[in-house]
């Protein structure tokens, strides 16, 4: 289930706008998927800077869109009424089996939605791996210029497969600077897929707002990283 069906259901369920955009922005980069990932391939210290860094831009993001008229507007919208939220419903659990073949069913399914799309990730790595010259990477991949660049781009390549990980690593093994590498991987609460699917559920000026309050945490955090670890 994407993030975006979390998203809508924590709405309709009755909660704020802000916890509902916290959970958004922060449910990728708090995984464990990702945060084994990205500790295995790139480094330990960039996961917990990750980890640390996109929880406080959730929560930020989600305190700001909750004073907005707007946030306001959608809660009032999605909000469950005291009777409705009290009503007891009974629920029906199938046999253990059935649920195991189902979940298998489940896997399955996202397996072929997946797998095709993490192949050519990788087939695309391997190439960019190979054949990216390293003096463009170091050109415009460090200082201040490749952090801001790398927080334009990391979000459109944001990929559900985590492929944008091992991309990342790739280009930080040509040259990029670990700063612009931070904010490469915070990109992913402005990825169009991702804002394209929230808008279906809230409008787009919340949608713009939280991708903006993203780009921008993406820049300091980044900034930040790179004067700490003297990695500009």
């Amino acid at each position: 289930m994407h993030n975006d069906t979390y998203f809508a259901g924590i709405l309709y369920t009755g909660a704020g706008i802000g916890p509902a955009i916290t959970f958004l922005l922060m449910a990728p980069a708090a995984n464990i998927l990702t945060i084994l990932i990205t500790g295995e391939f790139i480094s330990w210290e960039i996961a917990g800077v990750l980890i640390l860094a996109s929880l406080i831009t959730a929560v930020l993001a989600g305190l700001m869109i909750s004073k907005t008229r707007w946030g306001k507007e959608v809660e009032s919208k999605h909000k469950v009424t005291k009777q409705t939220a009290t009503q007891a419903v009974a629920v029906v659990k199938p046999p253990l089996d059935e649920r195991l073949l189902s979940a298998l069913k489940f896997g399955g399914y996202l397996a072929k939605q997946i797998l095709p799309y993490f192949i050519l990730g990788l087939i695309v790595v391997s190439y960019v791996e190979a054949y990216a010259p390293e003096e463009l990477v170091k050109g415009f991949l460090t200082g201040l210029t490749g952090i801001l660049l790398a927080s334009i781009i990391g979000g459109p390549l944001y990929t559900p497969t985590l492929v944008e990980i091992v991309l990342g690593r790739s280009l930080l093994e040509l040259g990029m600077t670990k700063a612009a590498l931070l904010s490469w991987l915070m990109g992913q609460p402005y990825d169009i897929p991702n804002m394209a699917a929230v808008s279906r559920v809230v409008n787009w000026k919340i949608v713009i707002l939280y991708a903006v309050i993203a780009w921008i945490c993406s820049v300091t955090f980044g900034i930040l990283y790179g004067i700490i670890t003297a990695s500009l």
